[in-house]
């Protein structure tokens, strides 16, 4: 007879008819099986709101017609005619452990059929099993337990990764792979439970312990992770799940419709994984519970006082029926093999407890095997069905927890208002809103980037409601749309709970140490920290000037290169043998494709293709990319390069832009993924060839290495706003000769975050609101007209500021200047001179009508403005064709100011959107630009230049006459005139020339002169920016 001992850590049951060894227990990793619902794999999410047991939570109210229990089950089980009468008198009945699991299984399934056909969103549970190694016995239980799977309804995958011996790989490889994937598994939000199947094939008890404890406490179904063991024994707190097998032993118990209440139960076993679980479930019972082990004293004495006995001693027929009190109830836990010359495996399975002579005294007993095994399985399905109601519930419950605004009477500056708030850890405003662990890449405590990956996680989510922020033709000093962006996110988020999230632009620090200032709203709605997201923030204004000047650099060295060498020699230095081969770099082959050149040996071009391929022959005079700073410097606005003896009188006269001008950073902007930024970083077009054929970054070759440079400036950042909203900063392109909006991919990132899944309540949809730069005739044309082409997304509203201020000022106020005190005009009531400039405001609402939005004007309240001008705004532009006009004060309020502007807001997005373009994209480039000039702007037509003909013939000829316009023209007024304001009739809108972003896919017409670097005034604000030695805060930067 083979005894075997129980050992700490495993488990004894018996599995169906399947006998199972003491040292096997469930837990699951990488050859996959998939078999109709069965896969082998399995993992899910760590979360701090695990921390600690959940709160209460009716997980079968959301089921009305039906709740499903296992204790129903076992009721409706309970001595039903699988139970086994002995034939005569005095025998036990047998407890059918396999009955009683089927029935358990089937309505699992049952109560997940219908929790799915009255609630689409939650999806079958699925279970991962992960196996070290490829032990036979470890191979048949998780058979076991993926039919069972299966049968209760579910999907289970199985992740087998091969020991250290079956792989040959160094010692503790194995062990490390298997941590690595249950992390995964963990964080999977589609894993319901996590199962780790031991032993683990050559790891140690320490090895073994590190795995048990890293699957998430929320998915360990097995029950065995420490914290669920702690709290069984607890009375402060209930585990998150119940071990497997002393779950079975106590449902097979009250399935004989014996009370526990007060009852003597002994316990054979102290192992973590039966014995002393089985005991603090029994006196949650209010048993009376005894534990013994196999050298407690008088035994067989203590036994005999039991009313229940439960074996878990890991010793073949150890307890004998005259040891019984005659009636009691026997749960048989233990599996062990004895000799039995009649089976052919010369074996059979026997418990810990004699069945023959036990079931003459006992009432109740269960086989072995057919007792707690197949109960045991039961109880792993149940569990893991609790875990996904569980999972399902608190993701749906989840809500983001807003920070508290203390709001004065008497505003305080921005930056006083902005450190004084604390903000929340960005980690947990990215868990707030369902971004993983591992998709957040911290900056720091409160900024962080979000890895593109959580696009592919979310594909089949739907898209939450998009917005765009506009506003009417603004005074120098900006109408607060960025302050509304904020308000309106705050508002939403913290007092409306909805999911909100607000994307702007990184501004630059140009603006900054200039005039301007920053971009991070004001008053009581800006995004924080406000001195990191208006300075270097995460480094990506860095990187595109980083990757822009290696461009310009490698085009002036190309120019002097092919100016001082024969066609020979500059092939021969392109391709330069090594170790006697030679070789074409990736771009290379890439501009021998270009040439019609089918050679991937430089040994085999003629001397004609090498030449060709050698010497791009660009024309001087067309070049269009400029070095880049970020910093206002006027004396860099023209340059002469190449002034150096060892240049050998190559010069020439170029310039430096502001580093957002770059076209790297609009492409940044318009790219959907990675490959998408590296294929328009190729395509950029940075003047012609003599020939006058269009030379691209990818023809100078250093692509692929600008791609490098902006590899991270690809992912948004995250940051959040003074009320605890999540606000995305991505990408900060100039909104003349660019479009001037933040990226697609932060819009995509946070619609799909923001969004529902199939079939869920419309009422959970979230909101994305993003900010257009400056006017709409500007910002938002460029935001419908280039933005939304690429990406795809249609918006469903526009949310238009005015204030009375700029409305005034376009009704014939005086010049407002920066830097200079109002006039008294703007800080009085005047309704005349009001209700003149409101006609600015109209024709941007018909403008957005163009575009097929529902239109919400939101009237940006200072605090001089009366009521009675509010009230006359608003009047105005529900008369001329806005769906809603709200006035609003989140500067002084904060979200509580702009929670009508919010309520509005929703309700423009109620409807499905009636989006349109203003213009085909197959038509010339002239008719496009004509129809943004009368449609937008009120023009009775365009005069083209000389140049810009000239520039429009060769772009079409090029290929590119089927991009889309991006007009460069001043923000200040409706024509290209800036003195001109209110709405302007009468004028044809002049185009000076017209340039080409082939790698952002557009063409941008130059109405009248566009600076593309700004200056210095006499008094900048660096003049009251410091650091404080003492403290090292920021002082004066608003």
């Amino acid at each position: 007879m083979r005894n075997i001992r129980p050992t700490k850590g495993h488990l004894h049951q018996s599995l169906g008819r399947i006998p199972t060894p003491l040292n096997t227990r469930s837990l699951l990793l990488p050859t996959t099986t998939t078999t109709g619902a069965i896969r082998s794999i399995s993992s899910s999410s760590s979360s701090p709101a695990y921390s600690r047991p959940p709160p209460a939570l009716n997980l079968h109210a959301v089921v009305p017609q039906r709740t499903f229990s296992v204790s129903s089950q076992v009721e409706k089980a309970k001595m039903s005619s699988s139970d086994v009468e002995m034939g005569e008198a005095g025998k036990a009945k047998i407890i059918d452990g396999t009955a009683i699991a089927k029935q358990i299984r089937t309505s699992i399934s049952e109560a997940i059929a219908q929790l799915q056909s009255t609630n689409p969103t939650f999806h079958a549970p699925h279970l991962v099993i992960f196996q070290l190694g490829s032990n036979p016995a470890s191979a048949t239980y998780i058979r076991m337990k993926l039919k069972a799977a299966e049968e209760s309804g579910m999907t289970v995958e199985h992740i087998q990764i091969p020991s250290d011996e079956e792989s040959g790989a160094p010692a503790g490889t194995g062990t490390k792979r298997l941590l690595e994937a249950v992390k995964k598994a963990n964080q999977d939000e589609k894993v319901s439970g996590v199962l780790v199947q031991l032993p683990l094939e050559g790891a140690g008890k320490t090895e073994e312990k590190e795995v048990v404890d890293s699957v998430d406490v929320s998915k360990d179904v097995d029950g065995f992770h420490p914290e669920n063991i702690g709290l069984l024994s607890s009375r402060i707190g209930e585990p998150y799940f119940t071990p497997c097998t002393p779950a079975g032993a106590i449902k097979l118990i009250e399935s004989t419709g014996f009370d526990l209440r007060g009852s003597n139960v002994v316990v054979l076993g102290r192992s973590d994984i039966v014995g002393t679980p089985v005991c603090a479930l029994l006196r949650k019972k209010d048993a009376t519970v005894t534990q013994c082990h196999s050298r407690t004293k008088n035994l067989k004495e203590i036994v005999a006082t039991a009313d229940v006995v439960v074996a878990a001693i890991g010793q073949a027929e150890f307890v004998k029926g005259d040891w019984l009190k005659p009636g009691a109830v026997v749960i048989d836990v233990g599996t062990n093999y004895i000799p039995d010359a009649s089976k052919k495996s010369g074996q059979r399975l026997v418990g810990d407890v004699e069945f023959e002579s036990a079931s003459k005294v006992a009432s109740f007993v269960t086989p072995v095997p057919g007792g707690v095994g197949p109960m045991t399985v039961a109880m792993l399905m149940n569990n893991t069905f609790e875990a996904a109601k569980r999972a399902w519930t608190v993701r749906r419950a989840k809500q983001l927890v807003p920070l508290p605004l203390e709001i004065l009477e008497k505003v305080p500056s921005d930056i006083e208002i902005a450190v004084a708030q604390t903000p929340k850890p960005v980690a947990l405003i990215a868990e707030e809103i369902g971004v993983h662990p591992d998709e957040v890449e911290s900056y720091g405590r409160y900024k962080a980037k979000i890895e593109l990956s959580v696009l592919e996680r979310l594909k089949d989510r739907l898209d939450g409601k998009y917005i765009v922020v506009a506003g009417i033709t603004p005074t120098p000093l900006g109408e607060g749309k960025s302050t509304t962006t904020i308000g309106l996110a705050q508002a939403l988020g913290a007092h409306l709970h909805k999911t909100a999230i607000a994307c702007v632009r990184q501004p630059s620090q140009g603006p900054t140490f200039g005039v301007k200032g920053g971009a991070a709203g004001g008053g009581y709605s800006q995004v924080i920290p406000m001195t990191e997201f208006n300075l270097h923030l995460t480094g990506d204004i860095h990187a595109v000037t980083a990757a822009n000047n290696l461009l310009a650099a490698a085009i002036d060295a190309r120019i002097f290169h092919e100016a001082t060498q024969s066609d020979k020699g500059l092939f021969n230095r392109l391709c330069p043998p090594k170790k006697g081969v030679r070789t074409f770099s990736k771009p290379m082959l890439a501009r021998l494709h270009k040439l019609g050149i089918d050679k991937t040996n430089p040994n085999d071009l003629t001397e004609e293709e090498a030449a060709k391929f050698a010497r791009l022959d660009i024309d001087p005079s067309t070049l269009t990319w400029n070095r880049v700073l970020d910093t206002n410097d006027r004396y860099l606005r023209q340059i002469t390069v190449g002034q150096a003896p060892t240049e050998k009188g190559l010069e020439r006269k170029t310039a430096f832009d502001i580093a957002v001008a770059s076209e790297c950073m609009a492409v940044l902007a318009l790219s959907k993924d990675l490959a998408d930024m590296r294929a328009r970083l190729g395509r950029m077009v940075v003047a012609s060839s003599k020939a006058g054929d269009p030379v691209t970054a990818e023809d100078i070759g250093c692509a692929g290495a600008m791609a490098v440079l902006m590899k991270d400036a690809i992912k948004p950042t995250i940051m959040q706003t003074l009320e605890g909203t999540p606000v995305f900063v991505h990408a900060g392109p100039f909104a003349n000769i660019a479009h001037g909006n933040s990226s697609i991919i932060a819009d995509r990132i946070a619609l799909k975050l923001a969004g529902i899944e199939q079939g869920d309540d419309v009422n959970r949809n979230g909101y994305v609101i993003t900010e257009a730069g400056f006017g709409a005739d500007i910002g938002m044309e460029k935001f419908c007209n280039i933005k939304t082409r690429v990406s795809g997304l249609q918006p469903n509203a526009v949310v238009l500021v005015a204030t009375i201020r700029a409305l005034k000022m376009h009704g014939g106020g005086p010049a407002v200047t920066p830097g200079k005190p109002l006039d008294a005009v703007y800080t009085a009531e005047n309704l005349d001179l009001l209700e003149k400039g409101c006609a600015n405001l109209g024709k941007h609402i018909e403008n957005a009508k163009k575009f097929g939005l529902k239109v919400v004007v939101a009237i940006n309240q200072f605090s001089n403005d009366t009521e009675a001008e509010m009230a006359l705004v608003q009047k105005y532009a529900l008369s001329v064709g806005a769906d809603y006009a709200v006035p609003a004060n989140h500067w002084a309020k904060g979200g509580e100011g702009a929670v009508e502007l919010a309520k509005a807001v929703i309700d423009a997005c109620a409807e499905p959107s009636k989006f349109k373009f203003l213009y085909d994209l197959n038509q010339p480039l002239v008719n496009k630009i004509e129809i943004i000039a009368k449609e937008m702007y009120g023009a009775d037509g365009i005069k083209l230049s000389a140049e810009a003909e000239a520039e429009i013939e060769r772009y079409e000829k090029q290929g590119y006459g089927g991009l889309p316009i991006c007009m460069a023209k001043t923000a200040l007024s409706l024509s290209d005139d800036p003195s001109k304001k209110g709405v302007p009739t009468g004028f044809t809108l002049p185009i000076t020339n017209v340039r080409l972003s082939a790698g952002a896919s557009f063409v941008y017409p130059l109405v009248g002169d566009m600076s593309t670097m700004p200056g210095l005034t006499t008094r900048p604000g660096f003049y009251d920016i410091d650091l404080n030695p003492e403290t090292g805060d920021i002082e004066g930067l608003f």
